[in-house]
C-alpha cells in the first residue's frame, strides 16, 4: 500500500473521532459541573447558616441569654454542620446598641468640612466612652431592651479542589448577621449622651 493510499484511508477513517470530541467536551463540562456544584452547595450552606443564626439570636435576646452565648454558638455551628460536616466557627461577635438609631458612627460637628471626625471636634458620646466611634455598640450581648448585632462567620472546606484553579482560598467563609431588640425583662439601662469637645 503506498503512502498515498494510506493517507487517503486514514482521513476517511471516522472511527475514534467520538473519544476525540468527547476528550476537548469534558474539561469544560467537568468544569462548569464542579463550579456550578460549588455555588448551589455554598447558598445552600448560607440558608442553614442564616436561619441557625436567626434562631440562636431569638434566644440570646431573652434574659439570661448573654450567660448562654457559646452555648447557642454551639447549637448554630450543630445546625451548619448537618449539611456541612467538617465546619467550625471562625469568629463570633455580638455587639449592643442603646437603639436601632445608635448603630452609626456618632455625630460630630465637621469644622473644616472634610467628612471625617479630626481630633478636637465637637461629637456626642453615645456609648459613653468619652471617644469618638466610627461605630459606637458595646461588646456582648446588652441589656433589656438594647438592640443587638450578632455576627457569626464559619469556615468549611470546598466540595471541589477547583477552588485553586479559580484562584479562591481552600475553605469556604461564610458570615450571618442578625439584629434583635433584647426583650424588655427589665430597666434598660442607657448611657448618657454627652456632647465632648476635645
Amino acid at each position: 500500500m503506498s503512502a498515498r493510499n494510506l493517507l487517503r484511508r486514514l482521513l476517511g477513517d471516522r472511527r475514534g473521532a467520538a473519544l476525540v470530541e468527547f476528550a476537548f467536551v469534558l474539561p469544560p463540562f467537568l468544569f462548569l459541573f464542579m463550579g456550578g456544584s460549588e455555588v448551589g452547595y455554598q447558598a445552600y450552606v448560607q440558608s442553614i447558616l442564616d436561619g441557625a443564626i436567626q434562631k440562636a439570636g431569638r434566644d440570646s435576646s431573652i434574659q439570661g441569654g448573654a450567660q448562654q452565648a457559646g452555648a447557642l454558638d454551639a447549637k448554630v455551628l450543630a445546625m451548619v454542620r448537618t449539611v456541612a460536616k467538617t465546619a467550625v466557627i471562625d469568629s463570633s461577635t455580638r455587639k449592643s446598641y442603646s437603639n436601632f438609631s445608635a448603630i452609626k458612627p456618632e455625630r460630630f460637628t465637621d469644622n473644616n468640612n472634610n467628612g471625617r471626625y479630626d481630633r478636637g471636634e465637637c461629637f456626642e458620646d453615645i456609648n459613653g466612652n468619652a471617644i469618638w466611634d466610627s461605630d459606637p455598640g458595646i461588646d456582648g450581648q446588652g441589656g433589656a431592651n438594647d438592640v443587638t448585632l450578632y455576627t457569626l462567620r464559619i469556615r468549611y472546606p470546598r466540595l471541589f479542589p477547583l477552588a485553586g484553579l479559580l484562584g479562591w482560598d481552600r475553605d469556604a467563609l461564610l458570615t450571618a448577621k442578625t439584629l434583635l431588640k433584647n426583650q424588655p425583662y427589665a430597666s434598660q439601662v442607657t448611657p448618657t449622651m454627652k456632647t465632648i469637645c476635645s
